[in-house]
């Protein structure tokens, strides 16, 4: 299995290689040169197994053995031990035809430790097998950093450096990050939005001397390997609720299209899902393109679900290369032009193509507040804004056909956005044990401008002081 970078000027790589390079030297993301597709047969046999089990199987295929499954095996089954729930990812029926797909049982309670627990491990042995190190540099709009961190604390070959866009993410979230205060882990509270902090750490991957020089890595869903760790849940869920006899369809609240790009990736390996509704906040650009070819770039507009604010969504590239018929020249232009004018000239054959899998679906913070409410006082659930706005898509758009049930990416713990769920519901959600004192764990984390020049100097002075 190797894999092609979206604009088609970096060299191939294999799997490990992909995971430790991240964005691919020419500013693309790395795909599979071609794509695993199970038989009938095939998924049939998946069904019923752990979750770990079933996530080496599927993992295996994207690696071409290096690691192989036997070696995947035990370390997935290392990477989901500590999460709070058996089956891993429960699946929670919400009504006749809607499931709540639980991706929040991890350490830091959000559907990123799905992947970034065993992301974590698979650098660890990697690096160490090698004996190389890394730096990470990552950028979150909430979630992603507090699981990265919890991932790669601690580990002996990897220093990690999180930006987030400051005054933008919860505190549940950013207590998340800043109270970890190991010394490999370090944090940057940036003047500026999500996207802002996105384009800084891809301008240091484009800084090829800063890249080389501190052996950068990408924990964000940048990553192929991360993507690739999301399928599998997407697969479990479905074989639950009788696939590949059976079609299924997925809700995902989304804003960097990583983690509907891995329902679409399942899709794309023959698991029969009937749709894929993206469901936005008032950051609505995946939403404008789907119902009228408009991924026009509006201001960031913070949020409930701040996880989704986001108008630039990284991971769209990648899909953006399969509708252009593998194209990277015309990927790369694509992307130039949308860099430069602000809006992405998708062709109309190319869009109705997305449209064909794709609905979109937004919804503003009172909508929000309201199918939360709704949530709770219709069938006892309570849901956290990003998953509400899931929800309340797949009750709008669902698939024609009302034997095809929806499945909701449940992204987040309610517990990780209390204020915004005791506004709808009265209830403050309890941290779970293990982060009961969080408010009160010191805090450490440092303030930069949205200025490449100065974060550059930090993150090399923190990889410095702990290669020392």
């Amino acid at each position: 299995m190797m894999y092609v970078s979206t604009r088609g000027e970096a060299p191939p790589r294999d799997f490990e290689g992909v995971l430790l390079a991240g964005l691919a030297e020419d500013g693309g993301l790395f795909v599979p040169e071609s794509w695993p597709v199970l038989t009938t047969a095939e998924w049939r046999k998946l069904r019923g197994l752990p979750y770990p089990e079933l996530a080496a199987r599927i993992l295996a295929l994207f690696t071409g053995g290096q690691p192989d499954e036997a070696t995947l095996r035990p370390l997935l089954q290392q990477a989901y031990a500590g999460f709070g729930h058996n089956a891993v990812c429960p699946l929670v029926q919400i009504d006749q035809r809607t499931f709540s797909l639980e991706l929040f049982h991890g350490p830091t309670l959000a559907f990123k430790d799905m992947a970034m627990q065993a992301l974590g491990l698979l650098f660890d042995t990697t690096l160490a097998r090698r004996g190389e190190r890394v730096t990470i540099v990552g950028a979150t709009s909430g979630d992603t950093g507090s699981a990265a961190i919890e991932a790669c604390r601690d580990r002996a070959a990897v220093d990690i450096v999180i930006l987030h866009p400051e005054g933008r993410t919860s505190e549940v979230q950013r207590r998340q990050m800043t109270t970890v205060l190991s010394p490999n882990v370090a944090n940057l509270a940036i003047d500026g939005s999500f996207d802002d902090c996105q384009d800084l750490v891809k301008a240091m991957f484009a800084d090829a001397p800063f890249r080389t020089e501190m052996r950068l890595a990408a924990v964000n869903s940048i990553n192929w390997a991360r993507v690739a760790l999301q399928i599998p849940y997407y697969v479990a869920s479905a074989l639950a609720l009788g696939a590949p006899d059976r079609e299924v369809a997925f809700a995902v609240p989304t804003g960097n299209f990583g983690n509907v790009l891995a329902a679409w990736a399942a899709r794309r390996m023959g698991l029969p899902i009937a749709q894929l509704i993206v469901a936005s906040n008032r950051n609505d650009i995946l939403t404008r393109f789907l119902s009228a070819n408009d991924m026009t770039v509006r201001a960031v507009e913070p949020s409930l679900s701040p996880s989704m604010d986001i108008q630039v969504s990284s991971n769209f590239e990648r899909l953006l290369f399969e509708l252009l018929g593998r194209d990277p020249k015309a990927t790369a232009e694509t992307m130039r032009r949308f860099r430069s004018e602000g809006r992405m000239p998708v062709p109309d054959a190319a869009w109705t193509s997305a449209t064909q899998v794709f609905r979109g679906f937004a919804l503003d913070d009172a909508g929000t507040l309201a199918e939360i409410a709704r949530l709770h006082r219709e069938n006892g659930y309570l849901a956290d804004p990003h998953t509400a706005i899931g929800t309340a898509a797949a009750q709008a758009v669902p698939p024609a056909d009302p034997a095809i049930p929806v499945i909701v990416a449940a992204t987040a713990h309610p517990a990780k956005f209390p204020d915004a769920v005791a506004r709808a519901t009265g209830i403050t959600p309890p941290l779970p044990a293990r982060l009961a004192d969080l408010y009160d764990r010191p805090e450490r984390l440092s303030r930069l401008p949205a200025a490449l020049e100065p974060i550059e100097a930090f993150v090399r002075a923190h990889a410095r002081r702990n290669a020392a």
